[in-house]
């Protein structure tokens, strides 16, 4: 039986792809960029969150632990991630859930028990089911399974990736998909591998690739402060995709600092926090594509802004 490790299944979902849809987020992701908004998806390991905001003091998780990683101190649990085999047995016990044990092991069936109780919608609507992450191509055989068993039963497929993969890869995964959106963070190729962790030859190559299928294609580039937020870098992503044939549209997702929350809850004390680009900003960015006559949305704005 064919497992994979998956941190939600978001039900009537709006955002990824066309009509309603649920979006089945998997764990893992070979990139590290330290904006990520789903940072507990970037390890492909499970991982338990602690909001000690939402701690009530009861001590459950104490008594549950049987690790001896929980602490009596000043009246409040004291946590050691080092100590911490994340079994999620304080997570069971707690009853504010301020531990969350995120990454579940759930087989094909499971996910498709979930996914079958919207068909309805989909095929009312339009919709169909996306695979997100993190990186869904990481679990290949998973994702692969799920696509599948989605085309047996006439949904319609989207996958988000960032394409940082062999060819034979993405080739492999394209007749299971009605949609593939991908990510284009940066251009130059040593600013890319300083933000992402990996360099970006190969994602550029595949979009070349890409470009020569007729699958329709949604890029997207989340902008980042101090990172990719000029004219010039959305420029020369623009300037990429202008000879695209299939390209639906080019997407740009305004920061939100969702995940700086998120990594404290992780253990992860080196997040930047950076302040959103103001709605005028990103039109002056979205004009700057539409110059190179191509079809240009801003994430979260109505159709009458597009």
């Amino acid at each position: 039986m064919i497992k994979g490790i998956v941190t939600d299944i978001q039900r009537f979902s709006v955002h990824d792809g066309d009509g309603i849809r649920t979006t089945v987020f998997l764990k893992g992701c070979q990139m590290h960029c330290f904006w990520c908004h789903n940072p507990e998806t970037i390890s492909h390991k499970q991982e338990l969150q602690v909001n000690t905001a939402a701690c009530i003091g009861c001590m459950a998780c104490l008594s549950s632990c049987p690790h001896g990683a929980l602490s009596k101190v000043d009246g409040k649990p004291q946590y050691s991630r080092e100590r911490c085999k994340v079994c999620g047995s304080c997570a069971l016990a707690c009853y504010a859930q301020a531990r969350l044990l995120v990454g579940k092991s759930m087989s094909v069936d499971e996910v498709m028990a979930e996914v079958m109780q919207d068909k309805a919608f989909y095929d009312n609507s339009g919709g169909g089911v996306t695979l997100s992450g993190g990186e869904p191509l990481l679990q290949m055989e998973f994702t692969m399974d799920i696509l599948r068993r989605c085309r047996q039963s006439g949904i319609r497929t989207a996958i988000e990736t960032n394409m940082a993969w062999p060819w034979e890869r993405i080739a492999t995964v394209l007749p299971l998909l009605d949609i593939l959106m991908m990510d284009i963070k940066l251009i130059d190729p040593v600013r890319h591998k300083d933000t992402t962790g990996i360099g970006n030859r190969q994602i550029l190559d595949n979009l070349r690739r890409l470009s020569k299928e007729k699958i329709p294609v949604i890029v997207r580039t989340p902008v980042i402060p101090g990172v990719n937020d000029t004219p010039e870098d959305i420029g020369a992503i623009a300037d990429h995709l202008r000879d695209m044939p299939n390209l639906l549209y080019f997407e740009l997702l305004k920061y939100h600092p969702l995940g700086t929350g998120k990594n404290r809850t992780l253990g992860i004390e080196n997040a930047r926090i950076l302040t959103p680009p103001p709605d005028e900003f990103m039109h002056m960015l979205a004009e700057v594509a539409r110059q190179r006559k191509i079809n240009v949305r801003i994430a979260g704005e109505s159709a009458k802004h597009k």
